[in-house]
């Protein structure tokens, strides 16, 4: 064999170690998650439920200009029956019917969508925030400051909202920010009390003891060693406090303390549907159903992230894996011995 031949074969031996390193290299955190839950048909249904749901809300506008009727037109000929109740579903190029007030039912429920996505993921977001920067500083650095947060933070949990609610919009007026500033201010607290209870379990680590041997400051150790491993749990507590922004929103505005007519919210318009059930049931019907679907869809999803960050998630998976492996042997008619001996290569 020739100099360049040796060179050449040993160069692919090279190449492929490489390559079989590369195959067998470790998945991220994040890979095994999505891994997870794409073997979740129920949390991989939620989600696409989510993302169309997102979808419509965002695209309010293009279905008043297909149907041809905006949001706050009303059409007393066309959109109100003889005795001046809502028209059906169908009717008169009506797809889910009319309101009390004879406006496109669909209209109003895609535009009420967009409210109630947009408090829910926005105040979320800001709950998250403040939740997560007070359950950091109150676990981390313990003693007086945990115990004033703490109790705080207990305070806020056990205060009524509703009460609270009755008595500023009597004050201010029933408006969008003053829901954004009540779903935020009773939001928060929960988070903040299980960032807290992680904290305090992580900041006895090796590493955190290692980041401070080293001359780490207290807010380098809370943001760049504790805050990253603190990301899972705080995104399955987003995911579950969107679908509880949204029923706060829409019981808000059910009470007359929320969104007020004419600006569509699914809360107001079940609040106005009540008067005519018996007349029209597609006015509470259809409001009911977008709010019943975006919910449950966002509580499917929040169950099923949490699921597939539980790394125990792992064997379970396996475990049905094999359980279908052996029914599709077992209807095949497999003999058991030969299961047995194709066992080690699965």
């Amino acid at each position: 064999m020739s100099i360049l031949e040796e060179a050449a074969n040993e160069a692919a031996a090279t190449v492929g170690a490489q390559e079989g390193a590369h195959n067998v290299m470790g998945r991220t955190q994040w890979q095994l998650t999505w891994g997870r839950l794409r073997s979740d048909k129920v949390s991989m249904i939620a989600l696409v439920v989510v993302i169309l749901m997102i979808i419509i809300a965002l695209a309010a506008p293009a279905f008043a200009a297909v149907t041809g009727h905006p949001v706050d037109a009303a059409y007393p000929d066309t959109g109100e029956n003889a005795f001046g109740n809502p028209v059906a579903p169908g009717v008169n190029g009506f797809i889910l019917g009319t309101d009390s007030a004879g406006r496109d039912l669909l209209v109003r429920i895609v535009y009420g969508a967009r409210i109630s996505l947009f408090v829910g993921i926005v105040t979320t977001a800001i709950a998250l925030v403040l939740g997560v920067a007070v359950g950091l500083i109150a676990g981390y650095f313990g003693g007086i400051v945990d115990t004033v947060l703490a109790r705080f933070t207990d305070a806020v949990l056990a205060f009524p909202y509703v009460l609270l609610a009755l008595a500023l919009a009597t004050v201010f007026g029933p408006s969008l920010l003053l829901i954004m500033i009540l779903i935020t201010f009773f939001s928060w607290a929960g988070i903040a009390r299980i960032v807290r209870g992680q904290t305090l379990s992580l900041k006895e680590k090796e590493y955190i003891e290692a980041a401070r041997s080293l001359g780490a400051g207290p807010f380098r150790i809370m943001f760049y060693d504790i805050l990253p491993n603190l990301l899972a749990p705080v995104l399955v507590v987003g995911t579950l406090y969107i679908p509880n922004a949204v029923v706060f929103e829409s019981t808000l505005s059910y009470l007359g303390l929320g969104i007020q007519p004419p600006t569509p919210s699914w809360g107001n318009m079940l609040s106005d549907a009540s008067n005519f059930y018996q007349v029209a049931w597609w006015y509470v019907f259809f409001p009911a159903l977008f709010l019943l679907i975006t919910t449950l869809a966002f509580n499917l999803l929040g169950d099923g992230i949490r699921d597939a960050m539980d790394p125990r998630t792992e064997r379970l998976i396996a475990a049905r894996r094999m359980r279908k492996r052996s029914l599709r042997r077992k209807n095949a008619g497999t003999p058991p011995a030969t299961v047995q001996l194709q066992q080690p290569g699965n």
